[in-house]
């Protein structure tokens, strides 16, 4: 868990990100910047930062940032019952993701799980996605997302969101 001091600290580096790309945030979504760790206590290695702006029982959207290098790590949005897991869309808005899905294993790719982690990121066909690029990823379907060496910001469009249902292929998450 990150205390206030280091929350004050990214969330000001998250604001940077968006005003590099021109995302205007009024002050009531600045202090709801959310900043996941994900229980590991290892925020620049495996962690997200973001803001939404509506999740609706229809649909969701989001601006991310990850900081350079940061992972966010293997998960999906399971069917429930009768409820489709969330279908989202990611549009890369500054920097490079390098987006992990199911499919077809990449031979070399270009990022690797953080240091201690390895065992938990199992899916490994790679989509990169530079500022104008976009890929939908469908409910059921494991996926994690690294950035590079810029950072980047990411707006992601969806269905409703329901991270609490979200499993992790990572035990030791806590989201």
């Amino acid at each position: 868990m990150i205390n206030k001091s280091e929350y004050e600290s990214i969330a000001q580096k998250v604001l940077i990100y968006y005003e590099r790309v021109g995302i205007a945030i009024t002050n009531e979504e600045k202090i709801r910047i959310e900043i996941a760790d994900f229980g590991l206590n290892d925020i620049y290695n495996t962690g997200l930062q973001l803001i939404t702006y509506v999740n609706t029982d229809r649909v969701c959207a989001k601006e991310m940032v990850l900081m350079p290098y940061q992972t966010c790590p293997e998960h999906k949005h399971p069917t429930r019952k009768e409820l489709a897991g969330k279908e989202e869309t990611f549009r890369c808005r500054y920097g490079t993701v390098y987006l992990y899905v199911e499919g077809e294993k990449i031979e070399r790719p270009h990022c690797n799980p953080p240091c201690g982690s390895e065992q938990y990121y199992t899916v490994w066909k790679e989509i990169i996605l530079t500022p104008g690029e976009q890929y939908t990823i469908y409910p059921d379907t494991l996926h994690w997302f690294q950035a590079g060496r810029l950072g980047a910001v990411i707006s992601e469009f969806s269905t409703h969101s329901t991270d609490k249902t979200d499993i992790f292929t990572d035990s030791r998450i806590i989201r």
